[in-house]
């Protein structure tokens, strides 16, 4: 986010919004330090609540608090708590049916006295459905009738006037967080499981096995190692994801080394056409280093950034290659640097 080198100087109206920006951003940053000293065992009460309850966690709130509280939803949901968001108007008009008792509700106000919310106090106490308040004080309908109560404080809000929902709802959302990620720690939740519920994008990619990832099948170049480099080129058929590798294997099917296109193609910029007919274990790297199929993939995307290599090997415990990452395949993994 640094300047230009031709835009030395910053426009009065720039300095001022620069200005303006950075003061809400300090707001926010204090007002969640604030409630990081303010946190006390009425939290540790929540998690414990959370923690016990054998059904999942519906979280509802009105306006800017009820989209952090969809938010906090998708927080818990991602990392292992059953979670979904509930509209509190809907609630009152029918949604109350995917409310199980063993459910608990973590609901969001900061004044503590929105309609929605205290119509719904209520009817969720008659099914005896235990009620996390996030709300400004415990004096208010919400804070005073929670089963846990956790106050962020009578927060001023940041920005012009010092009106819209700023400071409460960032308090909101980090308190959410922290919910979620405390819990997700006291139930023991591992990468893999985490991985589980994140199958898609780069973290998905990130969270993966090597076998989630490599090339298997018709999309792997395999020939045994006393081949000549002309009989390996000129029978193996191109996939429809060509590899830029082929694997070579002794007579037991074990890997014994690769030969990429590049390798093929310093031959013919050399004008060495007679090394075609001789025996591709020759000219192969020997023992490249491989990895093994249940290893994370970002293990692999290491190897290659590290190696500076574009073709990994996967093989079995027996040494036969079974698959092949190609850089192609994790090049949004690789460090910007090593990329380049």
């Amino acid at each position: 986010m640094g300047l230009p080198a031709e835009r030395s100087l910053i426009p009065h109206s720039q300095v001022e919004q620069l200005r303006e920006a950075r003061a809400v951003l300090r707001d926010e940053a204090a007002a969640i330090a604030q409630l990081s000293n303010q946190l006390d065992t009425e939290f540790c009460d929540a998690v414990e609540l959370l923690y016990h309850s054998q059904g999942g966690v519906i979280v509802t709130g009105i306006g800017k608090a009820g989209l952090i509280a969809r938010k906090i939803a998708a927080t818990f949901s991602s990392t292992g708590t059953r979670a979904h968001f509930m509209h509190p108007s809907d609630a009152v008009h029918g949604d109350l049916g995917c409310i199980h008792t063993d459910d608990v509700v973590i609901a969001l106000s900061n004044s503590g006295e929105s309609e929605e919310i205290c119509r719904l106090i209520p009817v969720l106490s008659k099914l005896d459905i235990p009620i996390i308040g996030l709300t400004a004080t415990d004096k208010s309908t919400l804070g005073s009738q929670a089963r846990v109560t956790l106050q962020i404080g009578q927060l001023e809000e940041t920005g012009p006037h010092g009106l819209a929902p700023t400071t409460s709802t960032t308090a909101m959302l980090a308190l959410g967080d922290a919910l979620a990620l405390v819990l997700c720690k006291l139930k023991g939740m591992t990468p893999q499981q985490f991985a589980t519920f994140h199958p898609g994008g780069s973290l998905g990619k990130k969270l993966a096995h090597v076998a989630d990832m490599m090339r298997t099948d018709e999309n792997l170049r395999i020939a045994f190692d006393q081949q000549t480099i002309r009989q390996v080129f000129a029978t193996k058929s191109l996939a429809a994801r060509r590899t830029g590798a082929v694997m070579l294997v002794d007579d037991n099917g074990q890997l014994t080394g690769i030969f990429t296109d590049s390798d093929l193609a310093r031959i013919l910029e050399r004008h060495e056409e007679e090394k075609l007919d001789m025996p591709i274990r020759d000219l192969m790297i020997r023992n490249p280093i491989t990895i093994r199929p249940e290893q994370r993939l970002m293990e692999a995307v290491e190897i290659l950034s590290d190696r500076k290599v574009s073709e990994l090997p996967v093989v079995d415990g027996d040494g036969v290659p079974v698959g092949l990452i190609d850089i192609t395949d994790v090049i949004g993994l690789i460090p910007e640097e090593s990329a380049a």
